[in-house]
């Protein structure tokens, strides 16, 4: 296990070593600077270029900006005099990492009991129920779903759920539902089609002889198989909320982590941009990490190689 997760641990600063120097020269090769949108003369431009290292060749740049990055320093905006990346990241991320993680629990009790359902309810009408919402979950996009709910449940129903915030619990509800509905979905089918097939399997079969109940059959045997899938989706499900929560946090106006994101680009933000990339792969990588020992555990007969 130790020389096993110490290999990962290599593989996952590789990784992120490789994504931050991917975004940072990309940044780079964009048209335009942050500076080519402001009102100034060409000498502060000029000034402006030298503060931050913009003057510089590409391959310095880097080399000192890897260098800060070793030592926790982020940098600080390019657009917004005197904040720090890092304050940045700490004041936002909290907002974000709040309906992230509902959305994550919401997409995987409901993803599971609707799999559960629908597998012991094969071809009928619940089954047939729960993959239509299933097919609508990651047919619909986040935004459309989002920009839905807003329009029937604050535009039509006059305010009934705000559509901006997230002072109270009620704040949560669509952006959680806008966030939530491909993942549910997915869950929802690998539950079901994994629990079929273990429904069908001899120790199952060999349970039922013995006479025990439908429901420890299910919850004690069947089940625990059944999630492990649902185990492995998890790595990918904390990518693709934190990615979705770019469009959803801009839509529901959450001052978010996902929000600064979007706004760096437009603003081409640099260190802004890059600071938070580095965030965000270190998290994936991470929980991507946790998700492969929590794997192991769930079933023993799992061997960890290096």
């Amino acid at each position: 296990m130790v020389k096993y997760i110490g290999k990962r641990l290599l593989t996952s600063i590789i990784t992120v070593w490789a994504v931050i120097t991917i975004v940072f020269f990309l940044v780079r090769m964009m048209p335009g600077g942050p500076f080519d949108g402001e009102k100034i003369t060409p000498e502060m431009k000029a000034q402006l270029n030298e503060k931050y290292g913009l003057d510089k060749p590409v391959g310095e740049q880097y080399t000192l900006y890897m260098k800060n990055l070793l030592k926790g320093d982020f940098g600080k905006s390019m657009k917004y005099k005197g904040r720090e990346v890092l304050t940045t990241i700490k004041k936002s991320f909290p907002n974000s990492a709040k309906v992230g993680t509902v959305s994550i629990i919401f997409s995987v009790v409901v993803g599971v009991a609707l799999g559960i359902i629908a597998a012991l309810k094969a071809d009928k009408w619940p089954d047939r129920l729960c993959m239509i919402l299933a097919t609508l979950g990651i047919t619909i996009p986040s935004f459309v779903m989002g920009t839905f709910l807003i329009y029937i449940f604050t535009v039509q129903m006059k305010g009934f759920l705000p559509a901006t915030g997230l002072s109270k619990p009620k704040n949560y509800i669509m952006p959680v539902i806008a966030l939530s509905g491909s993942s549910m979905a997915f869950i929802t089918r690998l539950t079901r089609s994994k629990l079929i097939d273990v429904l069908k399997s001899d120790y199952i079969r060999t349970a039922k002889a013995k006479g025990l109940s439908g429901k420890s059959i299910i919850f004690k045997h069947a089940l625990r198989n059944s999630l492990i899938p649902v185990v492995t989706y998890l790595g990918p499900l904390v990518a693709g909320v934190l990615t979705g929560s770019f469009v959803v946090e801009k839509i529901f106006a959450i001052p978010g982590l996902g929000n600064e994101f979007t706004l760096s680009i437009t603003n081409r933000d640099y260190t802004s941009l890059l600071g938070v990339t580095a965030f965000y792969c270190t998290l994936i990588v991470i929980c991507n990490l946790l998700v492969d020992i929590v794997y192991v555990l769930i079933d023993p007969r799992i061997k960890l190689e290096g």
